[in-house]
């Protein structure tokens, strides 16, 4: 290459350098520019107040099967290991359901007889489960996969005595207890 071209590009070179960095230099010494007004938030909405909870859908009918298990549910307070306590109630709104109540949480459950014999106490929201044997109930939390309570014992579970034969829990879904 020519060493006068070179010479000239060399100059065009720092030409174009030094107008970059006069800009860089422009821009930096100007003020800043004001920013824009601000502008007043929008109104909120009206405040509503707190919204009660929903009201618990209404049962649905007890059915026959429903009813016969009803009836074999032992009444009554169960006494725990633990110092607290069972307490089972027949529901007083509607009838084929119990209530189970355990310290102080309680939940309205629907008596499903098992085809084990075992008599279930399903909660109808779908939290607990009180399974009924004949020597021992236990409550159980469903969701969190756990025992609440075992080993509790109403008088009449107190009073079993196992068959000699060994056979069986005790429970017989065609004989009223």
């Amino acid at each position: 290459m020519n060493p006068s071209i070179r010479s000239v590009a060399a100059c065009l070179l720092g030409l174009v350098l030094l107008a970059g960095t006069q800009a860089v230099h422009a821009q930096a010494a100007q003020p800043a520019a004001k920013p824009a007004p601000a502008q007043k938030p929008a109104p909120r909405p009206a405040q509503r107040p707190p919204q009660k909870a929903a009201a618990p859908a209404p049962l649905a009918a007890a059915t026959d099967e429903q009813l016969k298990a009803a009836e074999l549910t032992h009444f009554g307070v169960y006494e725990c290991p633990t110092p607290e306590k069972l307490e089972i109630q027949l529901n007083p709104k509607t009838s084929g359901y119990v209530d189970v109540k355990f310290g102080k949480q309680s939940w309205i459950t629907k008596p499903v007889l098992s085809s084990t014999g075992a008599l279930r106490l399903e909660d109808v929201r779908g939290q607990v489960l009180l399974l009924q044997i004949a020597n021992k109930s236990m409550l159980m939390d469903v969701k969190a996969g756990r025992r609440l309570a075992d080993n509790c014992t109403h008088e009449k579970q107190r009073a079993f005595v196992p068959p000699a034969d060994g056979g069986g829990i005790g429970i017989d879904p065609n004989k009223k207890q």
